[in-house]
């Protein structure tokens, strides 16, 4: 296990998805960097993750343009790390939106509508001939939209690329090292961590800690609403390939803001290299229960047969579940906190972590160098009103 460095010019709290990228970020920009993770590599959300990196699950808005942002991002970066022979399994595999109902099929169109007006590429898709994108999917819709730009990654594999791109411009990384503490001086600002192993000395620390965000916010004194939200994932055995895209049905963007007392659930299907599908997804307030909701799960199978009947006669190979860091108001949380100075959260992405942390990542370190922002930053900003309006009502709910 490496020492802790004496100082740093900043310190980046969990070595997830989001973290990794903070790091090269900053590591990239001449910043000497020591990452603290208190567990392994992707211990906590980012392993539970599929890797999508969607635009065309978001709404118009601040996280749609988070998104596109993102999204070129990890376009750039897999085609730099494939230059250097690291291979982080990027896809541009595209997505499928279908539906099944009128009404579905309505507001898929008008989905697409939005979005095309805001940057992103959707092609409306006859329901006859979604089989082109599909051949397995069932013949039973009555719409279809297809986005190009959607793509998955292998997340362990790109942290791990992430932070030894950061170790080449000098950053270190410290797993198993858990913060017990946030120091400042008497005019606030943040004048180191303290953690088990001793304590590094900075000015500036990211907290990208994810489920354990409001935790590491709380060593500073200040309240930050980021409660778990679990999801869970249904594997099948290896196949030839069967589902070539993600394909998911007209609910799964309604399950994302959906209201968080009341479990929500729609499909989501996706083949991997290995020749495993993964079938989501569900969304759960429930703490950190680890419990599997087998009712959930057996919804998930009936509704993921439906669209796709061969799947009727494939075999589970298990199930996993993971949790998600939930803001109130379903925005992540990016940029310096105020009330302590030198004090910077990148968490609250919920399930979009991985497909945003460039793009995250990106906020982060123009805030920290003093640079101007790529995307107007204020929409993510932990003082923003809906932050606390939204607690409050997800409070007045449970």
């Amino acid at each position: 296990m490496s020492r802790l460095p004496a100082t740093a010019d900043a310190v980046v709290i969990g070595a997830g998805i989001v973290g990794a990228a903070c790091a090269d970020a900053l590591a990239a920009a001449g910043r000497s960097v020591a990452v603290l993770e208190r567990h392994a590599l992707t211990g906590g959300t980012t392993a539970a993750g599929e890797g999508n990196l969607l635009v065309s699950d978001k709404e118009p808005g601040p996280e749609l343009d988070l998104a596109l942002l993102a999204n070129r991002g990890w376009t750039t970066l897999g085609a730099a790390l494939a230059d250097d022979g690291v291979d982080i399994e990027l896809e541009a595999k595209g997505g499928l939106m279908v539906a099944t109902t009128d009404a579905g099929r309505d507001a898929i169109d008008a989905l697409a509508e939005r979005q095309r007006a805001a940057g992103v590429v959707v092609e409306q898709v006859a329901a006859e001939d979604a089989h082109r994108f599909e051949p397995h999917l069932t013949r039973e819709l009555t719409a279809a939209s297809y986005y190009p730009q959607d793509q998955q990654v292998q997340p362990v594999k790109a942290v791990a690329a992430l932070l030894e791109r950061a170790r080449g411009h000098g950053a270190t990384f410290h797993p198993a090292t858990r913060v017990t503490g946030l120091h400042h001086g008497r005019d606030g600002r943040l004048t180191g961590v303290a953690t088990e192993r001793g304590t590094v000395g900075t000015e500036v620390v990211v907290n990208a800690a994810g489920l354990w965000s409001a935790e590491v916010a709380e060593l500073a004194g200040v309240h930050l609403p980021i409660r778990p939200r679990r999801g869970q994932i249904l594997v099948t055995e290896p196949l030839p390939r069967l589902v070539h895209r993600k394909v998911y049905d007209a609910d799964y963007v309604g399950t994302i803001a959906a209201d968080p007392a009341e479990a929500a659930l729609s499909a989501v299907i996706e083949g991997t290299r290995a020749g495993t599908i993964l079938i989501g997804s569900s969304r759960e307030l429930v703490g950190l229960d680890r419990n599997p909701n087998w009712d959930l799960l057996a919804r998930m199978a009936a509704r993921a047969i439906d669209l796709f009947p061969v799947l009727a006669e494939v075999r589970l190979l298990r199930t996993y579940l993971g949790f998600r860091p939930y803001p109130p108001d379903h925005l992540p949380v990016i940029g310096e906190d105020h009330r302590i100075p030198g004090l910077f959260h990148a968490t609250g992405h919920e399930g979009a972590g991985i497909g945003l942390a460039p793009a995250t990542a990106r906020l982060i370190a123009a805030a920290v160098t003093g640079q101007r922002a790529p995307i107007d930053p204020s929409p993510f900003a932990v003082d923003r009103p809906g932050l606390l309006a939204g607690e409050e009502a997800a409070r007045a709910g449970t």
